[in-house]
């Protein structure tokens, strides 16, 4: 079915662009995976740059989902709601770039959140307008190569770089509107894949084209669907050649071409990623402490948050680089002789699967120290930073068992969740989705977990403990809101009950308290309170009196949460 053109570059275009690049590189995905061979031969580039761009994709839908909210709310004493003109070009243009950053994933993710990047800072200038034509679509590109370019510490030709410059060479050289101007630079970006080969080596003797610059097609041509309303056909690129009878590229793959920045035939042990809070004099200081201990160094972003990529032996000092520079968060730590293993310490000897194992997300580092210690493999959600399937599915894997019960613990993550499990079935992995809502039904059902009981007992069991459970949460507005108990401004606080507001107040105690006693007047046996780094100890401290005097036989648990983005959540089993 083909695509609605989009004329110009505004807000729906970005939305648009975002959506098909997603899909094509959801369908060539595997294939991106199977040639990569530098600058690491780990098989993750189509996968890293599908999560890069499904965080951007997630966050522009953000965009116009508060838009269509806002909306509602201006016209709520109207009597009737009418759509206004929708978030501007900027608006989208710069959640997608911040989305793609905070999401970016490996050495090629990391590069395409600075081209997004490098767009958006073109796109925003022009902030006066809610759209662009040819000629603003050809500067964005010519400063997303650029940009991206700087950002790494050591460019290399034959790589993604290449294949960016090339795009926007023939963009300048082009003329017209969006659509021929997309059309150019995809066609010089595929030219100039096809020739990466004989630009780096290893490529040349695996038989392979650069698997990061087949991203970058790919999410080019789905530009010039965006504006044509029809893909320019699958993108055609050499795999390992039949005179090597696929030697070259299996040998790549073994490690026999793992090479460094510069096509060494040996490179560092580790990969590590994280997210920065930092200034710009301190980053400067950051790119040299890494480039001298590691190579394929990329650090992207600015407005004091950047996202590092580094290959080094001593991960332990890259992270301590970090520190020093500002706060490093979303720390990722990959062990490249182990695929998807996570690391900090030495080689660890390939272990044999267990029968059964828990997945959990959880939303603060509290809770992920607390179901840790339950024996459950965890996976960290950031406020406003939910995990994307592959994280799930790379969580299942490094869990290691036969048997996995996955808990997403967030009713919007049951989508993400059910993909999740449905490609670790796929893998031979046996997944049960128990679809709980809140971390505090994740905790009941992980203190009734028993490994040793049939896997369908066990996640009855486990379904039946999360269902009991009724869950609520403390937190501040960020904006104002229409609600389902009335319109709320920023800075109030909300009890949500059961995913639902129903309580607006201005004291956090007073709304904790409550919510606690509409929960418990359905009664109830235990109650668990989860608190939040910004509320204070005598929340927990009121609520459990509270409990203690006015609700006999009714015991209080409660856990130190960290940054989970709520004050307060509160279970009621």
């Amino acid at each position: 079915m083909a695509q609605v053109p989009q004329r110009f570059f505004d807000a729906l275009a970005v939305r648009t662009w975002c959506g098909l690049s997603l899909r094509a590189l959801g369908r060539a995905r595997e294939e991106i995976d199977a040639i990569n061979v530098y600058p690491v031969a780990d098989g993750d580039t189509g996968t890293n740059l599908y999560l890069t761009v499904e965080s951007a994709f997630a966050a522009v839908e953000a965009v116009f989902a508060a838009h269509e909210v806002d909306g509602r709310i201006r016209n709520a004493g109207e009597g009737a709601w009418e759509a206004d003109g929708g978030p501007s070009l900027a608006d989208a243009v710069g959640a997608m770039a911040h989305g793609a950053l905070i999401g970016a994933r490996g050495n090629s993710g990391t590069i395409l959140a600075q081209l997004l990047r490098g767009m958006a800072q073109v796109l925003t200038a022009r902030s006066d307008s809610a759209h662009t034509e040819g000629a603003g679509l050809r500067l964005a590109l010519r400063h997303a190569a650029a940009s991206a370019r700087q950002a790494v510490a050591h460019p290399v030709e034959g790589t993604v770089l290449t294949v960016a410059s090339a795009a926007a060479d023939a963009a300048d050289a082009a003329g017209g509107d969006c659509a021929e101007v997309a059309r150019a630079a995809y066609e010089g970006a595929r030219a100039a894949l096809v020739a990466t080969p004989g630009q780096l080596p290893v490529l040349e003797r695996a038989g392979v084209v650069d698997a990061g610059g087949h991203g970058l097609v790919t999410v080019l041509a789905a530009l010039v669907e965006t504006f044509t309303g029809r893909a320019p056909g699958p993108v055609v690129v050499p795999h390992a050649r039949v005179e090597h009878g696929g030697e070259g590229l299996a040998e790549a793959r073994a490690g026999g071409e793992c090479a460094g920045e510069e096509g060494d035939e040996s490179g560092p042990a580790f990969e590590v990623i994280y997210l920065l809070e930092a200034e710009d004099a301190a980053v400067a200081r950051l790119r040299q402490r890494l480039d001298a201990l590691g190579d394929s160094l990329v650090v992207v972003g600015g407005d004091g948050l950047w996202n590092v990529h580094v290959h080094v032996d001593d991960a332990g000092a890259a992270v301590e680089a970090g520190v020093e520079a500002g706060r490093p968060y979303r720390i990722r730590i990959t062990h490249f002789g182990h695929g998807d293993a996570h690391t900090t310490g030495a080689e660890r000897p390939p272990r044999e699967r267990t029968q059964r194992a828990v997945v959990a997300v959880v939303p603060g580092e509290g809770l992920a120290a607390l179901c840790t210690e339950a024996g459950a493999t965890t996976v960290l959600a950031r406020p406003g930073e939910p995990p994307a399937s592959g994280e799930l599915v790379q969580a299942v894997r490094r869990a290691h068992a036969r048997e996995v019960v996955l808990l997403p613990n967030d009713a919007e993550l049951r989508h993400t969740a059910a993909a999740a499990a449905e490609q670790a079935r796929t893998e031979g992995v046996r997944v049960a989705l128990i679809p709980t809502r809140s971390a505090v039904q994740g905790i009941a059902a992980l203190a009734v977990h028993e490994p040793e009981r049939r896997f369908d007992e066990d996640v009855v069991a486990m379904t039946s403990a999360a269902g009991a459970t009724r869950h609520a949460e403390v937190t501040v507005a960020e904006r104002q809101s229409w609600t389902t108990a009335g319109i709320c401004q920023a800075g109030d606080v909300l009890g949500l009950i059961d995913g639902d507001v129903a309580v607006i107040g201005a004291d956090v105690s007073e709304v904790a308290a409550t919510v606690l006693d509409r929960m418990l007047s359905a009664g109830g046996e235990l109650v668990t309170l989860v608190l939040g780094d910004e509320a204070p100890q005598s929340v927990a401290d009121r609520l459990e009196a509270r409990v203690r005097d006015a609700y006999l036989a009714v015991d209080t648990v409660v856990y130190r949460g960290g940054r989970q983005g709520a004050l307060l959540l509160v279970g009621v089993e």
